[in-house]
């Protein structure tokens, strides 16, 4: 069960000009970018696990980014990254791991061995998944795109004791949220694509996510997003 909802002030994205938190302190840090969807998986586990007061976020802005965070933080220099104990834990799978594992909060990995195995399966095929509906916005978009949602379905179908991926809401489900978000934004934009149609465990999925109040405040900014794509997949070469 997640924690009750928290209101929070999100804080001004750090930039070239800004100086740099107090690195190292003691306080932990969650790196991220509002608009990022890797960094927004572990910022969706850290609300849903109740830890607003336990770890810091630092929005970075990527288009004009600090020297400090690479030269002091992360020298791959993306996000997310995670500053605890006097160290820097980076990629965002191996964050949300990290955090559910380190801090307190409701489980988001299942003890059932059946539910670990397909949730092994399902982040193993997250980056086919992503790349996959990527490569369709250049092809036959709704045929190729369409193939990965159903997907999706099948993978809702194996439990049936909730309405997420493993029944109950899990890391799986923080993974996946944020490229989902983003590709059903796009799709209906462009192509009038609905990637629910026709598959009523993904419509409740995504209903389901969108009532999470730990997910909500997440979301990334919809013109933003189809500007942005619509730049970087449809422009004219």
């Amino acid at each position: 069960m997640a924690t009750p909802s928290v209101q929070e002030v999100l804080p001004p994205s750090l930039d070239s000009t800004s100086e740099p938190p107090p690195l190292f302190d003691g306080t932990t840090r969650l790196y991220i970018n509002y608009q990022c969807p890797f960094a927004q998986r572990p910022w969706i586990v850290r609300n849903y696990k109740g830890l607003h007061d336990k770890i810091k976020l630092v929005p970075i802005d990527l288009q004009n980014r600090p020297a400090w965070y690479k030269e002091k933080v992360y020298p791959q220099n993306k996000v997310p990254s995670l500053e605890h104990n006097g160290k820097v834990i980076g990629e965002s799978l191996d964050v949300i791991k990290y955090v559910d594992s380190n801090f307190e909060g409701p489980a988001l990995w299942p003890d059932d061995p059946d539910k670990q195995k397909f949730a092994e399966e399902l982040l193993a095929y997250i980056d086919t998944f992503v790349k996959n509906v990527f490569g369709s916005f250049k092809g036959d978009t709704i045929k190729e795109a369409g193939a990965e949602f159903d997907y999706l379905e099948t993978a809702l179908q194996k439990f049936d004791d909730g309405p997420f991926f493993l029944g109950q809401f899990s890391l799986v489900d923080a993974a996946y949220a944020p490229f989902v978000e983003r590709f059903q934004i796009f799709l209906h934009e462009v192509w009038k694509y609905d990637i629910t149609s026709g598959k009523p465990k993904l419509a409740a999925w995504v209903k389901e996510l969108n009532n999470l109040d730990a997910y909500k405040p997440t979301k990334c900014d919809p013109k933003h997003l189809v500007q942005l794509y619509k730049s970087y997949f449809l422009a004219q070469t």
